[in-house]
């Protein structure tokens, strides 16, 4: 199969986030296609239902969102025919504990939604300081395609009839990987704490077992277990939010239900964000929930992808490949900035 016939480009940050995403393929392709001279990345190619998808991972040890603009740049010099993108991995949720519309908790996914204000995901860390007002944010991407949000609101449809797809996906993925299951399977709830936002992990200790179970929120137990899907405002930003008053506040002043790393940098590769939950953005981190959170992001990509014919992606335009000027490059986004979380 050559190059023009995949119209599905995935992003994914770390290995497991890419491991994930290949579990999911319905049908691995056996060969690669002839990579532009200067494109740089790794590709596995696949298919996802009835849709021809590629899938990149950034540097090993080098994230942002200023690698993951390199990543797409160069994902476009070889693949001319992608239509849109799916930034699938983990994230840190910004819940509110029992309420309806955020009650996030971990192994949940959160997908960017357009709002009235932004696309669906902003740039915590760019925009314009000034007396009177503080820090106005003004990065946004563009709102996803509208493929892309047709799909999402049969996803929310789904959601509310009962009918998610996420369990299905994740069990046929366990079925024909059963050495994933170990690794990947979700961790149970006796593993989901959300301690008050005033309570500091203390730093010489590497878990939580030290940890002050007086501080620990009371929650409603769940009926039943499977992930739930959250749609709003992601938050992104090449610094890891770990630091639950900060979250707390960025959630009442933007409307953020989760934050992420990379995809602020993908201004000009058309995208659905989907973030799998694995902690609460606060010192008490740990990689318990990752692989698990990873995988549930994996599931909702391939659930949304189920809902999009492929008759509708040809009729998306062709993303433009530009040069790399016009991907985000600004000096405070230069850096490259290793990451061992979301």
């Amino acid at each position: 199969m050559e190059q023009e016939h995949y119209t599905v480009g995935i992003i994914c940050a770390l290995p497991h986030e890419a491991a994930a995403a290949i579990a999911m393929l319905d049908e691995e392709a056996g060969h690669m296609v002839e990579q532009d001279p200067n494109d740089h990345n790794s590709y596995r190619l696949g298919r996802l239902h009835h849709h021809n998808v590629v899938i990149a991972s950034l540097p090993a040890g080098i994230v942002g969102t200023s690698s993951a603009a390199v990543v797409a740049k160069d994902m476009l010099r070889t693949f001319k025919a992608l239509r849109f993108g799916l930034v699938v991995g983990i994230g840190g949720a910004a819940p509110i504990p029992d309420s309806e519309d955020q009650d996030i908790r971990l192994g949940d996914v959160v997908i960017g939604k357009p709002t009235g204000t932004n696309g669906g995901l902003i740039q915590l860390d760019y925009g314009k300081m000034t007396q009177s007002e503080g820090l106005i944010r003004k990065g946004s991407l563009p709102a996803p395609p509208f493929s892309l949000l047709t799909a999402l609101a049969r996803l929310e449809t789904a959601r509310e009839l009962g009918e998610c797809t996420i369990p299905l996906h994740l069990s046929n993925m366990f079925k024909k990987r059963p050495g994933m299951r170990k690794r990947f399977g979700n961790p149970g709830t006796e593993n989901d704490v959300l301690y008050h936002p005033k309570y500091v992990h203390p730093a010489s200790a590497a878990t939580c077992v030290p940890c002050d179970i007086s501080k620990q929120i009371s929650r409603q137990e769940r009926e039943l277990l499977e992930p739930r899907v959250f749609c709003g405002t992601i938050g992104s930003s090449n610094v890891v939010i770990k630091d639950a008053i900060l979250r707390d506040r960025l959630r009442e002043e933007l409307g953020v239900m989760c934050f992420e790393m990379e995809a602020a940098g993908l201004i000009n590769f058309p995208c659905l964000v989907i973030r799998g939950i694995s902690d609460y953005s606060d010192s008490h981190k740990n990689d318990r929930w990752q692989r698990y959170a990873a995988a549930v992001a994996a599931a909702c990509a391939k659930s949304i992808l189920g809902y999009i014919a492929p008759v509708s992606v040809q009729r998306e335009q062709p993303i433009v490949h530009v040069s790399g000027s016009s991907f985000p490059t600004n000096s405070s986004n230069r850096e490259n900035r290793p990451r061992s979380e979301h």
